[in-house]
């Protein structure tokens, strides 16, 4: 991540004004861990851990990935007020050389779509590694306003270019967050 990236989140977190992390897990997660036995999962992007604690509360076992200290102490925190177990790391999610694999679950909310293209590559490198053939991927972000629109923001297009030698787009859920449109997506990981 970028050094001005590493500053917008971190003041985010320490001056409280942090909307990305709403300390709620989203419904699309709850269904998915209905539908599905636990397993091993990665949270990548976890922020102060909220989903990874779900997770966790589920039967999971979990490791956290977040590049910001301050929300890996209140991940830490948490999970320890919660009474679960969750791995949590400070660390880069697309240099992943110290995770291994294979994992049921990759849960990623908000994290890749802002990634510039060449560490987008990195990440699916990684992505494609960690995730058991079979397993799935939960990623949520804001998509494209227009089809011209430049920006690394999330498309089904995209994401075959970068993950279809790996994955396969299951489906793809559109809606609006904060006024800006916006999709979760399901990929599983080719056998």
């Amino acid at each position: 991540m970028s050094f001005s990236a590493r500053l917008v989140f971190g003041l985010g977190y320490l001056l409280g004004r942090a909307p990305w992390d709403s300390g709620v897990s989203p419904p699309e997660l709850l269904a998915f861990l209905e539908a599905h036995p636990p397993g091993r999962a990665l949270d990548l992007g976890c922020g102060t851990g909220t989903n990874a604690i779900t997770l966790a509360q589920h039967g999971w076992q979990v490791i956290g990935i977040d590049f910001i200290p301050r929300a890996i102490r209140r991940a830490r925190g948490k999970a320890l007020a919660a009474g679960v177990t969750v791995d949590f790391r400070q660390g880069d999610v697309t240099d992943l050389r110290s995770i291994d694999g294979p994992f049921d679950l990759v849960l990623d909310i908000g994290c890749y779509h802002g990634l510039q293209p060449t560490l987008q590559i990195r990440y699916a490198t990684n992505l494609a590694r960690l995730v058991r053939p079979g397993g799935t991927f939960l990623l949520y972000g804001f998509t494209r306003e227009s089809p011209g629109d430049p920006g690394r923001w999330l498309s089904e297009e995209a994401l075959a270019a970068r993950l279809g030698a790996s994955f396969e787009l299951r489906s793809a859920a559109h809606g609006a967050d904060r006024g800006r449109p916006s999709a979760w997506f399901t990929l599983v990981r080719k056998g």
